[in-house]
């Protein structure tokens, strides 16, 4: 892999289930050029058997982005992480962290937490298939789990198998009595324990994630951690990804307004329209564009409104753009 294209996660948007498809990714990249994207979680299971493209298809402009996976089967595991490093993704990822419902059932997700051997042998038998990092995202336990005894025990597991990066969603999963909503709040977090396993395990690449609402909060987090990843904030209130380039990585930003982002993501969707994508499917992801900003509600309710009716076009966006007071600028 050329060095342009190795990841640099000092900054990364979370996998989000039905969120951070590739509309979504497109335009989040319109925001920041540096920051690691994710995609979706994948499982092993469909990928290996499904439709590849449709699946997992992305664009080289989306770069840099990662893979993730969710699965427990080692063999199957790697050859979904061969299909993706051979589409080119730049990093593929195994989720230990998912509390929903369906990973419960199928063994793998949060469940992981409580098998440290399995995924050890999961992300050598994905490492052993490809040339690409392969990392870890993970919870800090699960259910009645200490997590200061579980999480130094997955971490071993897996650094003594090669893994170098592991992403911590810094809270436990209850996967009794909890709903995947209620997950992603209820647990505390428990950055301490995070920023402890940096200290015991200094060789390790340590992200932390979980209940980072703004780039300020997440950086002063971070302490001395490798880098922050935002999941919900960075979906809802998208706009905190343009400053991202400069704060983290000390490049210039490529947009300076919401209005110059959605200049720059229209050449996207005017391609997608063309190819029968609906307009809702794309910007569904741009609701929050104008959170805090003038128009913001405007925003929101146009293209709430217009963008789900057939044949919704262009001039809706330019109708929820005007509504916020401004007009689109070399439409």
């Amino acid at each position: 892999m050329t060095a342009e294209l190795l990841p640099d996660r000092r900054f990364s948007v979370a996998p989000m289930m039905d969120w951070t498809d590739r509309h979504c990714r497109a335009f989040h990249r319109v925001l920041t050029r540096r920051a690691l994207l994710y995609t979706e979680m994948a499982t092993s299971a469909a990928v290996t058997h499904g439709d590849v493209d449709r699946l997992i298809g992305f664009d080289m402009a989306e770069q840099p982005v990662a893979l993730q996976l969710g699965g427990s089967d080692p063999d199957e595991l790697a050859t979904a992480a061969r299909i993706g490093a051979e589409l080119g993704y730049c990093e593929v990822n195994l989720n230990a962290g998912c509390p929903s419902d369906r990973v419960q059932s199928g063994r793998f997700g949060a469940c992981l937490m409580r098998e440290p051997e399995l995924v050890a042998d999961c992300l050598q038998a994905m490492q052993e298939a490809v040339d690409v990092p392969v990392t870890l995202k993970c919870r800090i336990g699960v259910d009645d789990q200490d997590p200061a005894t579980a999480l130094p025990k997955l971490l071993e597991a897996v650094r003594a198998c090669g893994i170098r990066t592991v992403i911590v969603h810094a809270r436990k999963a209850w996967l009794k009595g909890l709903s995947p909503k209620e997950n992603r709040t209820v647990p505390p977090l428990n950055y301490p324990l995070v920023q402890q396993m940096k200290a015991d395990f200094p060789d390790l690449e340590l992200i932390l994630n979980g209940g980072i609402e703004t780039l300020a909060d997440g950086l002063a987090a971070q302490q001395e951690l490798d880098g922050i990843m935002v999941g919900r904030a960075a979906y809802h209130t998208p706009w905190m990804l343009a400053a991202v380039d400069s704060a983290v990585f000390g490049a210039a930003d490529p947009v300076s307004t919401p209005h110059d982002a959605v200049a720059a993501y229209r050449p996207y969707i005017a391609a997608q329209l063309a190819r029968g994508v609906r307009l809702h499917s794309i910007t569904r992801h741009m609701l929050g564009l104008f959170h805090g900003q003038r128009g913001a509600r405007q925003w929101r309710r146009t293209l709430s409104e217009l963008a789900v009716k057939d044949g919704a076009g262009l001039d809706v966006l330019d109708a929820a753009l005007a509504a916020t007071g401004s007009e689109l600028v070399n439409a």
